[in-house]
Formats: structure tokens, C-alpha cells, sequence
């Protein structure tokens, strides 16, 4: 089945649309809601960066209407997120190529291409010390050449975790032909940070609405349902797993989700399904309106859930204003923002 992209439907399109990005992100000073006057020293783990590399390979590729085709998403620089991370107290972000990932069909130039990233990544981290991490990314299906850029991510460029997206065309990111992958990844108690993409399955389900209207959270559910079902939470217990915008759907589906899980004959558990979903991670990043966040904090561990923007296809104030009017005490607010970060990964995160 053929469910191309429709023109006009990419992801920065539509989300240059949400929140007054495209306003806000051309015009850092766009409202005075911004304005820090004590420095806050969040921690964002869910930032992006675009090389310029990438763009090309993008663009050389067909793959630039899936990148983003905002002009202050392709003009993104260091630069515009440092000033950003300045006037709103962000001391640190972790960054990670985001959807349509590294790895386009051809594993010689996925390959290529995710060495060329990390590498950018983590020579941002070297050029502005203590203000970047880094999630790497592996040019997965390509299970020998992301063993092998794990590897090299890891320990030579000391990266802080592995970037993964929640489906590869027609496989969910729990799919057990992974599990080599999943089983390096867990021998190294590796942070996954699992970033929502789009099936093939789904990118024109309903030819009026772009996929991006409503495909990512609910990607992200399916990439997390696949991993629970394969018992991929029970298999590799020391991965610690970040789910970005709440987990999707997850919140609201968590019930239904565990106890058909649960009921499965074929399937075993060491303890409830529910408990292992609540003991991952989620972000708040495009999650911080009354209904959403209510369910984020509802469903996740309060240890387990961090700060995100999705800075340059959203306005970080979206998220920094968004939870500080959001009503939250002083403890929960500073934990979503930076403690639990901070818990997670204490080599990078300064007290």
C-alpha cells in the first residue's frame, strides 16, 4: 500500500502553525512572558539539531518535506537555541536528529550519515561545554551498522544515549528482529530516547488532514505498545526508555493497553503490565495544556517525568510557560524541570 506524503503535510508545516512558533521563533524576544530574571537551569532532553549535512543528504534525498520545510527550521543554527536556552534559563539540552532519522533505505548511507550526525553533535558538545548532550543515532534496520555506530557513539564520543524511532516504515520500534540491538542497548544500560515517526501504514489515512495532526502521539502509543507486547520492558530491564509529547496517547490508553496485555495467554510478565509502563520516562514537550499535562502526571512515576521542548519545530516557551502556569508546587515544578534530569544523568546534569 502506497500512503505517500501529501504535499504541504510535513511536520514543520504543520507545527510552524501551533503555538506561535513561527512568530516566536524567528523573534526570540516575542513576548515578555520570556524575559528570565532568575536563571532557571532547566535541563531539555528532548532538542534537535539539523546539520548542515543532513539538510543535504535530506534534500538530495526527497526527504526535506519530511525533515521540516519551515525557513527558521532550515536555517536552524546553534546559535538560535543557545539564545533561546539563555532567556529562558535552559542550561543544558540534549540533542537528537529527529524524524525521518538517518537511515533512508540504503544502509552504506545510512551508515554514513549517522557518523556524520553524532559527530556534529558531539563536537557541539565540545565547542559549548556543560550546555550539550547528545542522543546518537544508530541507522537502524541496519542491525550491523547500528551495533557498530552504538558502539563508536558510546564509548568514543562519549554520547549520552541512543536516539530510536517509534516505527521503520513497516516495523514498530519493538519489532523482535531488533533484538540484537535491544540486547547491546540493555547490556549498557543505555538511555533510548524514542522519537515519534510515521508508519507506512498511516501518512494518508484521511486525505484531508495531515498525518501530522494527529500521527505522532499516536505513533509514539503504538511504539510503545509494540515494546510491551514483545516483553521488551521485562527483557531489558536496564535500559532506561524516554517517551517524548506524554507518551502519545499512552496516558489515557494505559488501562486498556495492560489488561489485554495482561489476559495474553502467550505472553509473561514478572510483574504488572502497568507497573513497567509507569517506571519509564515521559517528556512534556508539546504536553503542557491543563488536559494533557493532568494525564502525564495522572499515569507517570513524579520521578519519571522530564523536561522537553522540541526546539526548533516548537518555541521552547511553549513548554517553560506552559508549566509554570500550570499551577504545580515548587517541588514538582523544579523536578519536571531539572531534578529528575539531573537523577538520570549525573554525569552530564550539574546540581
Amino acid at each position: 500500500m502506497n500512503c505517500g506524503h501529501a504535499p504541504g503535510n510535513s511536520r514543520g508545516a504543520f507545527l510552524s502553525m501551533s503555538a506561535g512558533a513561527a512568530a516566536l521563533a524567528l523573534f526570540p524576544g516575542a513576548t515578555a512572558a520570556q524575559g528570565v530574571t532568575s536563571r532557571r537551569r532547566n535541563v531539555d532532553v528532548h532538542s534537535h539539531i539539523l546539520p548542515p549535512q543532513y539538510l543535504a543528504a535530506a534534500k538530495a534525498s526527497g526527504k526535506i518535506g519530511d525533515v521540516g520545510e519551515a525557513p527558521f527550521i532550515l536555517g536552524w543554527e546553534p546559535q538560535h537555541s543557545l539564545e533561546r536556552m539563555d532567556q529562558l534559563g535552559i542550561d543544558t539540552a540534549f540533542t537528537s536528529i529527529s524524524t525521518p532519522g538517518v537511515w533512508w533505505g540504503e544502509d552504506a548511507a545510512g551508515r554514513r550519515l549517522a557518523r556524520t550526525c553524532n559527530e556534529y553533535a558531539a563536537n557541539l558538545g565540545r565547542e559549548h561545554p556543560g550546555r550539550f548532550g547528545s542522543f546518537a543515532s544508530i541507522p537502524l534496520p541496519d542491525l550491523d551498522g547500528s551495533l557498530t555506530e552504538l558502539a563508536y557513539a558510546v564509548d568514543v564520543l562519549h554520547a549520552d544515549g541512543i536516539v530510536l524511532l517509534s516505527d521503520y516504515g513497516d516495523k514498530w520500534v519493538g519489532d523482535p528482529s531488533f533484538a540484537p540491538v535491544f540486547e547491546e542497548l540493555n547490556r549498557r544500560r543505555a538511555v533510548v530516547f524514542v522519537h515519534p515517526s510515521v508508519g507506512n501504514c498511516c501518512r494518508s489515512l484521511i486525505s484531508y488532514v495531515p498525518f501530522t495532526t494527529i500521527e505522532y502521539p499516536l505513533d509514539t502509543t503504538r511504539g510503545i505498545v509494540s515494546l510491551l507486547f514483545a516483553g521488551a520492558f521485562s527483557k531489558y530491564p536496564e535500559i532506561r526508555f524516554i517517551f517524548p509529547h506524554g507518551g502519545g496517547t499512552m496516558p489515557m490508553l494505559a488501562d486498556r493497553v495492560t489488561r489485554q496485555a495482561a489476559a495474553r495467554r502467550d505472553l509473561s510478565f514478572p510483574e504488572p503490565p502497568l507497573a513497567l509502563l509507569k517506571r519509564q520516562y515521559y517528556d512534556v514537550a508539546l504536553s503542557v495544556s491543563a488536559p494533557a499535562l493532568a494525564a502525564i502526571l495522572a499515569f507517570a512515576e513524579p520521578a519519571k517525568v522530564l523536561f522537553g521542548s522540541d526546539y526548533p519545530f516548537v518555541e521552547m516557551s511553549y513548554t517553560t510557560d506552559g508549566l509554570r502556569g500550570a499551577g504545580l508546587s515548587g517541588a514538582r515544578l523544579a523536578a519536571i524541570e531539572r531534578d529528575n534530569a539531573s537523577a538520570l544523568f549525573p554525569a552530564r546534569v550539574r546540581v
